[in-house]
Formats: structure tokens, C-alpha cells, sequence
């Protein structure tokens, strides 16, 4: 589109398939001409989606906004898929190489994202609370905000502890158990880890729930879809549950106490509900609001005695509050006006006053 920030893609072809592969939170797209022969040769896109990016099906003539990069179909009428990205957070670049910084995914690598994790505890990065560690993508790649809230509460891990102190006893364990028993079998071992897993099982486990169900938990253009997405949430934004911002500015939620490393001078906030579940009767009523000389008069209306009082007194000016009490000047008397002229100098001077009402 012509507000895309991407890159120009160098691909043309009257006939292509489109192929992907994920891995953490990069997708590569691979545009291939159905005749080699002929079509240019093949073209890779690698895809960060940032917050708020996505791909979506749609007829041609019917785009969605912000939909940046858009693939077309040759059917009549044609479809468009489109990469659409409101925040603008995600991108893209050429060629098929993933970004060197990111470790193994923790969905299709697990093995070697276990290894990458227990091998490098020595890292500083580990000298950080574990719910910061967790959105680190060279040890965690694939891990967001709302997994990362999940996983600690499954696991039950203030998310302010160290992470290495965490990460260095899920490591004993891990030997103390081969040292124990040697001889498990693999069938044993898949049962020990799924009745009682460990920090980073979950790092597998919980994407690959959302995976497994993503058609009916990610569809924010049906609500019962997306009904079903906020069901299946046990802490992020549920009610009941804390919350904190760590120093990275995201926030974390969470139950129980936050753990030793918890920012200096903040306290939990308790999550009660979300905006569109507040219930009527914590919403104030709203009402114009009207001038407060009309209101205090309509509050408070003076009696006849006041009334002669005031006029004895001689009118009022400004706000009383705060102010001397002063005797009436003599009045003097004036020449004859006409009405017309009298109505409009009191009309001009209510209005150098600045104030409300009509004459």
C-alpha cells in the first residue's frame, strides 16, 4: 500500500504459491511461480508482527485498513491476502534468513531452546526477574506478555523472582531426577512431565494450547470466538489478579505476593474488572452542568425579607466569598435613557463581566 513502510517486494508472477513457516514470533513467507520455467525464481519474506499484526483473507474489492502488503488471487472476483497491521509495529523484510538475535522457537525447537536456556545461566541477562527474562527473544523466542503471565501462574513463581535463581534449581532437580532413576522410560518421562511440569515445559506447552485452538480463540471479528479466547485466559487480565509494571514498562499480572525483586515504591494493583464488565451501579450519574450562580440560586431561593434586604443594599457584584463587605455609594441621579439604550448597556456590561444568563 502506499503508507506501507516495508520494503518494495521484487515479485511478479500471473501465477505463484504462497508456503510459510513460523518460527518464534517470525513467520517466513515463500512466493513460488507455479512454472519455473518461465517465472521469476522464488521470493522470501520474513514477517514481525510487532502488537497488532495479522493476516487476513478477504475479497479484493473489500480490503480492511491498514492493510499494508496485499497477495491477490486470479478467481473471479478476486481475494486478497493481506498483512494488516493497524499499530504498525510489525514488518517485513527480504530474503529468508531469521534475525540472528533470536534463539531457538520454543514451539517447533524445544529441545534445543531447553539446551540454549539451561546452558547459559551464567548470562547477566539471567540476572533479571524471571517475568522480564521471559519476553528476552535470544532465550525465549515466542514468548509474549499474555504467555508469559500464564505460564508463572501455572507454575505458581512470583513473577519478581530472579530468574536465575529459578532457572538454577529447575536445573538440580532436572539432575538429581536422571541420577535417581536412569533407567525411565520415555512414556514415563512424558507422564512425569505432564502431571507436574516444570517452568520451561510450560514455555511449550501453553503456545501450543493457543496453536491447537487458535481458530476459535483468535477471531476478534467474532465476538464469541474472542469470547472463547478470554475464557481460556486464567490470569492476564482476569479479575482478582494483580498487576505491576516491570522496568521494561510492560505489565505483569499475577497472583500472590511479587517477589523479591518487584520495583522499589510500587504496590499491586488489584484487577476487579474490565472496562466493558464494569458494572452500572459504579458508573456516576452525568449531568449537564449549569452555571453556578443559576444552581446556588435554585438550591438556596431568597425569601422576601432577603430580597428587600438586597435591594436596600444595593446590587451585588462579583463573588462574594473572600471579599469586605462595603456600604452602598449615594446614588445620584441620572438623566433620562431610553429602555432601548438601558437594556443594551446592561447586556454589554453583564458580558465585560463575563457573565451567564440572558438580560
Amino acid at each position: 500500500s502506499a503508507v506501507g513502510r516495508g520494503p518494495e517486494v521484487p515479485f511478479r508472477s500471473e501465477a505463484y504459491s504462497i508456503s510459510a513457516l513460523a518460527r518464534g514470533k517470525e513467520l517466513r513467507l515463500t512466493l513460488s511461480a507455479l512454472d519455473p520455467a518461465t517465472g521469476p525464481p522464488p521470493q522470501d519474506l520474513v514477517f514481525r508482527f510487532g502488537m497488532s499484526g495479522s493476516f487476513r483473507l478477504c475479497p479484493a474489492a473489500e480490503l480492511p485498513r491498514h492493510a499494508h502488503l496485499r497477495f491477490l488471487t486470479r478467481e473471479s472476483p478476486p481475494r486478497a491476502l493481506c498483512f494488516v497491521d493497524p499499530r504498525r509495529f510489525g514488518s517485513w523484510r527480504l530474503g529468508d534468513a531469521w534475525q540472528p538475535e533470536r534463539g531457538p522457537c520454543v514451539v517447533s525447537e524445544y529441545q534445543a531452546f531447553r539446551e540454549n536456556v539451561l546452558n547459559n545461566l551464567e548470562d547477566r541477562a539471567f540476572d533479571k526477574p524471571i517475568c522480564e527474562v521471559l519476553l528476552n527473544q535470544k532465550y525465549f523466542n515466542g514468548i509474549g506478555n499474555y504467555l508469559r503471565a500464564e505460564i508463572l501462574y501455572r507454575v505458581k513463581i512470583p513473577p519478581f523472582e530472579k530468574a536465575r535463581t529459578v532457572l538454577e534449581a529447575l536445573k538440580e532437580q532436572e539432575q538429581e531426577r536422571r541420577k535417581k532413576d536412569p533407567s525411565l522410560t520415555l512414556s514415563k518421562k512424558v507422564k512425569l512431565k505432564q502431571e507436574n511440569p516444570d517452568l520451561l515445559e510450560l514455555c511449550h506447552s501453553v503456545p501450543m494450547e493457543v496453536i491447537m485452538a487458535e481458530k476459535q480463540l483468535f477471531d476478534p471479528e467474532h465476538s464469541d470466538n474472542y469470547a472463547a479466547f478470554k475464557n481460556w485466559l486464567r490470569c492476564y487480565l482476569v479479575p482478582g489478579m494483580s498487576s505491576l509494571r516491570d522496568r521494561s514498562g510492560r505489565t505483569i499480572w499475577f497472583q500472590g505476593e511479587p517477589g523479591p525483586m518487584a520495583p522499589k515504591g510500587e504496590f499491586p494493583l488489584p484487577f476487579l474488572f474490565l472496562p466493558w464488565q464494569a458494572p452500572a451501579v459504579m458508573l456516576p450519574q452525568v449531568t449537564p452542568r449549569a452555571p453556578k450562580r443559576r444552581r446556588r440560586a435554585a438550591e438556596n431561593p431568597p425569601n422576601a425579607e432577603e430580597k428587600k434586604g438586597e435591594e436596600a443594599e444595593g446590587p451585588r457584584k462579583g463573588r462574594a466569598h473572600g471579599r469586605r463587605k462595603v456600604t452602598a455609594a449615594p446614588v445620584l441621579p441620572e438623566p433620562e435613557v431610553p429602555p432601548s439604550v438601558r437594556r443594551s448597556r446592561r447586556t454589554s456590561a453583564r458580558r465585560g463581566k463575563g457573565e451567564t444568563g440572558s438580560p
